[in-house]
């Protein structure tokens, strides 16, 4: 196997400057139980060995404690390659300890023994912790991404020995700005203010004033992460933290390692195709031929890792912004998408149980999209809900639909509007590093296939979110054939009703049309 010209045993021979500025550091990662963090800790323990801890801030959740749920993350399918490699779970467990806190919370919900450990110990900080739900209500958004980064800026400023404090923001934050630079942008408020009055205002004050408080943004999501990243722009400004802020635009499932297609979330465009190849996604308000600017979990993973190098080992302390998009290099039409993943559900992937044959379309008029979502989401959704019923099972397609056109509220935003990206940054980085370097720690596209990258996208969705194993392929292929049919009869038959109608109406029409001889005698009458 060879790369760039150079066989495996010639790129092995080149340093990894990237593994060894890691070398013998401890690493503090909030959010490293979500999706992205859990792709980052997989990449640290499984490219630098020479690490020397990994510290993870993990609360309780679902009544699992913080022990409970990092050894079931790493018992998963995303650390399979990392413990044969290192010769099972324990050894990684070795490598990474828990520190129990909360960034909703204040000081991080930490306990005194643990911030001193974190003060005297830590040298990079990596703050990837936020809530990403775009609906979410404004208290929370603000209490994680904003008061979070403040709480956790607080602690990077009294670390002993920290070199660099990594903030990830996102590219999609300063929505006013049709074309997005590396540079810092003035926050839509106070960020500090904002705090303040979410701490002591109720609830019910908080849900009046939000329409207010976000103004000409369109969600929660993007008000606070442009908040939150404020704070870091404040922290850098004053020099009190070596801190960057990096901005991944839509981050999605993993492209190459160590699982292609690996997610374990349904949101974004995996969440489209599983509706959409559920047959119960048939019409979109959209764009179809705009794009938006998507990057694999694992590329932007690498982006950190390379970040972190260039600023701590080369030492160039002047790039503090990072965009890291993709739309420089691929541009892939919301269109383009969904009918490469229509192609691959119906003939090569399907999934098992699809309610009707995929289908349907885009619209650029909201009101053609109001009407067909009417007749292809909510009548089927009570038709077969009421079928449900009567058969003494739960019904559930009337809250899909529910759950869907919530979705839609937020997803239209995006899909309507069209931004670009300056990258200049992430791209000259990357062509500072060695063959062996632009392998394992890949940023760029060469080598991608669009065709290829969903369907293993589909597949793993098929597997590690559905729980759909390949031993129900063919079944769900002969269940697809089935719903072919079934649907080629109801388009006849719903045809052939609007034929008959039509024709009646134009008989009905001829019979009651008088001519002009006609009318004495129909007066006369």
């Amino acid at each position: 196997m060879s790369f760039e010209g150079f066989n495996e045993e010639e790129l092995e021979k080149m340093p990894d400057r990237i593994s060894a500025s890691f070398a013998n550091r401890k690493v503090f990662i909030t959010g490293g139980t979500g999706f992205m963090g859990k792709v980052l800790v997989e990449k640290l323990l499984r490219k630098c060995p020479d690490i020397s801890e990994v510290i993870l801030l993990v609360r309780t959740k679902k009544g699992k404690n913080q022990k409970q749920r990092l050894e079931e993350i790493f018992s998963g399918p995303l650390f399979e390659q990392v413990r044969k490699l290192r010769g099972g779970l324990e050894p990684l467990l070795k490598k990474v300890s828990i520190v129990a806190g909360d960034c909703m919370e204040k000081k991080l919900a930490m306990s005194e023994e643990d911030q001193q450990r974190i003060i005297n110990e830590v040298d990079f900080i990596i703050h990837a912790a936020a809530t990403i739900r775009f609906d979410e209500e404004l208290k929370k958004a603000v209490l994680l991404n904003v008061r979070g980064v403040r709480e956790v800026l607080a602690l990077a400023k009294q670390c002993k020995k920290l070199e660099i404090f990594i903030h990830i923001s996102t590219a999609y934050c300063h929505l006013h700005e049709k074309l997005l630079e590396e540079k810092a942008y003035p926050p839509p408020a106070d960020p500090h203010q904002i705090i303040e009055a979410i701490e002591w205002m109720d609830d019910e004050t908080i849900a009046t004033l939000t329409p207010r408080l976000l103004h000409n943004f369109p969600n929660s999501y993007a008000f606070t992460k442009a908040l939150g990243e404020a704070l870091v722009v404040e922290t850098i400004q004053n020099n009190s933290v070596p801190a960057c802020i990096l901005r991944p635009s839509i981050v999605i499932p993993i492209w190459r390692e160590p699982i292609p297609g690996w997610t374990d979330n349904i949101n974004g465009p995996t969440g489209l195709l599983i509706g959409a190849g559920k047959g119960v996604i048939r019409t979109m308000y959209c764009k179809s031929n705009s794009y938006a600017d998507f990057l694999p979990v694992d590329v932007f993973i690498n982006g950190i890792m390379i970040a972190v190098w260039h600023y701590v080992v080369e030492g160039d302390k002047t790039i503090n912004i990072i965009n890291f998009t993709s739309s420089a290099e691929v541009k892939v039409t919301w269109n383009e998408m969904i009918e490469a993943g229509r192609e691959i559900i119906t003939n090569r992937v399907p999934l098992n149980g699809v309610a009707w044959y995929p289908g349907g379309s885009m619209k650029h008029s909201r009101l053609l999209h109001n009407i067909c979502a009417f007749f292809f989401h909510w009548v089927p959704a009570v038709i077969v809900d009421t079928l449900l019923f009567c058969l003494g099972y739960k019904p559930v397609l009337w809250r899909v639909q529910q759950r869907i056109s919530k979705g839609f509220e937020v997803f239209e935003y995006y899909t309507n509007n069209q931004w670009d990206f300056k990258s200049d940054i992430a791209q000259n980085e990357r062509r500072k590093l060695n063959p062996r370097e632009r392998r394992d720690y890949k940023v760029d596209a060469v080598g991608l296939d669009i065709t290829k990258y969903f369907e293993d996208c589909i597949r793993a969705a098929r597997i590690y979110i559905l729980k759909e194993y390949d031993d129900t392929l063919p079944a769900a292929r002969r269940h697809m054939r089935v719903m072919w049919w079934v649907d080629v009869i109801f388009r006849c038959v719903f045809w052939g009703l609007i034929l008959y109608w039509i024709s009646g109406w134009f008989n009905f029409s001829s019979n009651v049309t008088t001519s002009p001889e006609d009318l004495p005698h129909v007066m006369a009458a």
